[in-house]
């Protein structure tokens, strides 16, 4: 490093004598530096003298020292290149925010319940199931996780600058007697404030705030999450419930309950869209639902660069690739709804070519116009729906969830069809309905190539699975339980079938492999998948800067769940956190530059949620989880940091 600039030795120096940080948002390109806080305008443009970074990669942990299985455990370097070959390696480790059931601070003086759920009139909901007990319900399902700042907060009294996280929880996995309530409580949301440290980078939670809900009916299974181009955060309602059959569903009938006080209040088509969250200078959040995105399983969308057009995951059995293009620029209010056919080709082989992707234009509607149908309207306004065949040549028959169904819609219903029974909709339209637990969705702009993740590669993917349909385009000889990502080209000048243009410069026009996991025989520990490669792939994020593909894992295959880093130039995967076994990794988000610090956000779901594949390892890590994570009902809100005690100032 004796060939930087003294300005430059004494920026480096500042960065290096840091405690948890990710530097690299101070050394990265010109453009980048834009509006960067702290540089120096003083100092020489070698300051731009960063490469590349790449990533170590940590072993998967073993019994040997079983406490790390039971733990976020991190064993992988960051290593920044500069232009004379100078390499500075930062040790990463995992920093939390809180673990769930934490009291943390309102920012009023007061106390909070980190996670805790609430009703419609945001009042504590309560768990009643053990006798003398009645504790307020807290998720162990931390997910979707924004970071950002804002140019005026209004925050006082902290050390540093204010940064903001907001933070959804999924659900939560029991209650005090051990009876599932997947599904059954109103999803939670809240914004954190957080001290950024000038010095050192370290983020603080000063105060948390639980947005209010109660003007959107609450919130369902919120899953992945994404920050919008124009710095709010895009939430999800995953797997939306059937109206079909929601009167009778058990869990739609207690998500009603503990939300509304009433079996029967919650309206299923008020839920299974995209809401957006707007944080105030203030730390507090405010929250409106789109309603014309489509209603199918949202896990994680991502908008384009022209800020209106938005890839979206849809995380089921019979699920596809749709696109919402907004009439304008950051405002997801009002668009029209694409949904993918897929050309001969598809392929998980990622030596394949791939397959072409047309587009069904499902149709345009505004927000308003969806939620007063979603108001006025029950399934059997819209489309009669069965389950055997009626022998009937009027019905057509689809699949949805693996599930035969013969529908037919009602006249002048179509526009109701489209975006409020969507699934069934769009493979009545022609789409390609035949994917399975496609997860998480992001974008590289350089190269005009977005990403999903495929959790799974099974059931209606396959000849012979569960609701496969020829109709799809997808007919694969053998399932990889393990999933893999997809890489989608992108670009403009496309019609859809019905000869239209798309105003986007964005749109998916071929799908082809990435990466794949690799089912094995079980090991010693027990995994069903490779555990060098990725294990049922879920939440994605793609660093522009960093040219790293950050894969979080939702495996049933993998003993331990793990957070991935894949450089796209190089073809490097590497493995940078484990979470404790039994738990998801979630919560993923890449903070490119934030005052000139960069952060890789990261949470974990369920800790100790055991199944047949853990045999093995339960009897050692049950008790080691317990006592980390409250008895199993905490999960960790966090993100990864690099270790002040590996950092060094050279090579030598």
């Amino acid at each position: 490093m004796s060939d930087l600039p003294q300005a430059s030795r004494r920026q480096l120096l500042k960065f290096l004598g840091c405690a948890p940080m990710l530097p690299l948002g101070a050394f990265a390109t010109t453009s980048l530096l834009a509006g960067c806080g702290g540089t120096n305008s003083s100092v020489a443009p070698s300051i731009t003298d960063f490469l590349s970074v790449s990533f170590t990669s940590m072993p998967a942990p073993s019994l040997a020292i079983a406490k790390e299985m039971a733990t976020t455990t991190a064993g992988s370097s960051m290593n920044v290149l500069y232009a004379d070959s100078t390499t500075v390696s930062y040790k990463l480790s995992y920093q939390p925010f809180f673990i769930t059931g934490d009291m943390v601070s309102n920012g009023a003086g007061g106390t909070i319940l980190s996670g805790g759920y609430v009703d419609i009139n945001n009042r504590p909901i309560i768990d009643r199931s053990a006798a003398g007990k009645t504790p307020q319900f807290f998720s162990d399902a931390p997910d979707g996780t924004s970071l950002l700042s804002l140019a005026s907060p209004t925050i006082t009294g902290l050390k540093g600058k204010a940064v903001f996280a907001v933070v959804q929880f999924e659900y939560t996995t029991r209650d005090q007697a051990g009876v599932s309530q997947y599904g059954r409580l109103p999803s939670p949301i809240a914004v954190l404030t957080l001290d950024q440290d000038q010095t050192t980078g370290k983020l603080t939670l000063v105060s948390y705030h639980n947005v209010n809900t109660s003007g959107v009916h609450g919130l369902w299974i919120t899953c992945g999450s994404s920050l919008s181009p124009w710095n709010t955060h895009l939430s999800s309602e995953e797997y939306e419930p059937d109206a079909t059959v929601a009167a009778t569903d058990a869990q739609f009938k207690a998500f009603s309950q503990n939300l509304f006080g009433s079996e029967t209040a919650a309206n299923p088509y008020h839920y299974g869209h995209l809401p957006e969250v707007t944080v105030n200078p203030d730390g507090t959040g405010s929250i409106k639902k789109h309603y014309c995105l489509g209603r199918i399983s949202h896990e994680l969308v991502q908008v384009m660069p022209d800020n209106r057009t938005v890839l979206m995951g849809d995380d089921a059995t019979n699920s596809g690739l749709f696109v919402f293009v907004a009439d304008r620029e950051k405002d997801l209010s009002a668009g029209t709804l694409y949904v993918g056919k897929l050309g001969t080709g598809f392929s998980i082989d990622p030596a394949a070519a791939g397959a072409a992707i047309t587009w069904i234009n499902l149709g345009h509607a505004t927000s308003a116009e969806i939620e007063g149908l979603a108001n006025s309207l029950k399934s059997t306004d819209i489309m009669t729906v069965v389950t055997t065949d009626p022998a009937d040549a009027t019905f057509t028959k689809v699949f949805t969830n693996g599930t035969a169904n013969w529908i037919k819609v009602k006249p002048g219903m179509e526009k109701a069809a489209a975006f409020l029974e969507t699934h069934r909709y769009a493979y009545l339209a022609g789409g390609s309905m035949g994917f399975s637990k496609m997860e998480g969705t992001t974008v590289n702009i350089k190269d005009k190539i977005a990403y999903s993740a495929l959790q799974n590669i099974q059931d209606s993917m396959i000849r012979t699975g569960k609701g496969w349909n020829a109709a799809s385009g997808i007919a694969l000889d053998k399932a990889l339980v393990a999933g893999g990502i997809m890489a989608h080209t992108l670009t403009g000048g496309q019609k859809d079938l019905g000869g239209a243009a798309i105003n986007s410069e964005w749109m998916p026009v071929q799908i082809k492999a990435l990466l794949m996991g690799e089912d094995i025989a079980a090991d010693a520990l027990g995994n069903k998948a490779n555990p060098n490669k990725i294990g049922n792939p879920d939440n994605i994020k793609f660093s522009e800067a960093m040219r790293t593909l950050f894969i979080g894992e939702d495996s049933g295959s993998h003993i331990n769940n793990f957070v991935w880093a894949y450089h796209i130039d190089t073809k490097v995967l590497s493995r940078l956190l484990s979470m404790p076994s039994g738990a998801e990794a979630t919560g993923r988000h890449v903070a490119d530059n934030i005052n000139g610090w960069t952060y890789i956000m990261s949470n974990f779901q369920h800790a100790g949620d055991w199944s047949s594949l853990h045999a093995i390892v339960q009897p050692t890590l049950d008790p080691l989880v317990r006592n980390n994570y409250k008895d199993r009902y905490g999960a960790a809100v966090g993100y990864l940091t690099a270790d002040p005690l590996n950092m060094k100032l050279s090579k030598s």
